[in-house]
């Protein structure tokens, strides 16, 4: 599965940006989309997961009530709608997939199988 992320850009903090995630050439089936995120200097980190199959979603502290992630079956897409945006959520973002999503194992960044190219969100102060 080759996962396209896009929808990042340039945005002055309290703006809002979604991001996008698909499939090309196949489906989310049963797995977990998470998107990460990288900033300069830094280690990559989790910022939200849902699990196709049911819906059920994990979100780091930082983003909770700021960021939405939510799926589209019929598009076959998961979106991350990113409000009150902030300069430190400067960072590149990427989607990825995990094909066996057990809840255990949707934050942990070595369970993700499938990898976007990744997408930059910069928010300036």
């Amino acid at each position: 599965v080759q996962l396209q992320a896009f929808g990042g850009g340039l945005v002055q903090a309290g703006g809002s940006l979604r991001l996008s995630c698909a499939p090309s050439g196949g489906t989310f089936r049963e797995y977990a989309v998470g998107w990460f995120r990288q900033a300069p200097g830094l280690e990559r980190e989790f910022v939200a997961s849902i699990r196709w199959s049911d819906g059920n979603i994990k979100v780091v502290d930082s983003v909770k009530g700021r960021f939405t992630i939510s799926r589209d079956k019929p598009k076959n897409t998961v979106y991350l709608q990113m409000e009150s945006l902030k300069p430190e959520d400067t960072a590149v973002y990427y989607c990825a997939a995990n094909r066996f999503p057990i809840l255990g194992t949707m934050k942990t960044m070595r369970a993700y199988d499938y990898w976007g190219q990744g997408t930059q969100v910069t928010v300036s102060s």
